[in-house]
């Protein structure tokens, strides 16, 4: 499968759902770009009011991996069932975008927003800028196009290498991140606070 490459209409789908996951966000009310009114390539603070409001952050590593992961679903579902690389291209990109575009909204709702604050090391989280978004769609793309072109151990022990600087850095991941949404851990909380992640 390094051999494939996602065709135009993949790409135009991909940038369809794209654009449609903008709309919904600016008109959720998310801010366009950071309210500090610029834009930053990098921003490396995860509990200040920049965080998630630029183009790249601690986080964006998370995104890369999503794409990963949403390359081996494609993978299964296509690949796996006989129906040929070619199908796990054409469709499984943008099935990621979809998947990706749609956590992008729903990370953005109030009930999300809350609950990364409750339970996740960003407590000072207020969602993302629509740019940070757009930006997150992006990056979960590089990662698929990563997981498409690198052999598989290649692909695994970058996103290892992802998780363990992000977990290293800033007490947080995203396999910490899923952790403390979903099941949060008292243990957890405490090493992130240890650290003055919270």
């Amino acid at each position: 499968m390094g051999t494939l490459i996602p065709d135009r209409r993949t790409v135009i789908v991909s940038l369809v759902i794209t654009a449609i996951a903008i709309g919904i966000l600016l008109a959720m009310g998310r801010a366009p770009i950071c309210e500090c009114g610029y834009v930053k390539l990098w921003h490396g603070q995860i509990n200040d009011a920049g965080n998630s409001q630029h183009i790249t952050d601690w986080y964006t590593p998370s995104h890369i991996i999503h794409g990963m992961i949403f390359y081996a679903l494609g993978w299964w579902l296509f690949v796996r069932r006989g129906w040929g690389g070619e199908q796990a291209v054409r469709w499984g990109l943008p099935l990621a975008v979809l998947l990706e575009a749609a956590w992008e909204v729903l990370e953005n709702t109030p009930m999300v927003i809350d609950r990364f604050r409750s339970v996740t090391a960003n407590w000072g989280y207020s969602g993302d800028s629509v740019l940070n978004s757009a930006a997150d769609i992006g990056w979960m793309a590089f990662g698929f196009w990563l997981a498409l072109r690198l052999p598989v151990k290649v692909t695994v022990g970058l996103a290892l290498i992802g998780e363990i600087v992000a977990a290293y850095v800033v007490r947080d991941n995203l396999t910490l991140n899923v952790i403390m949404l979903l099941f949060p851990q008292d243990a957890i909380a405490e090493w992130q606070a240890a650290g003055g992640v919270a």
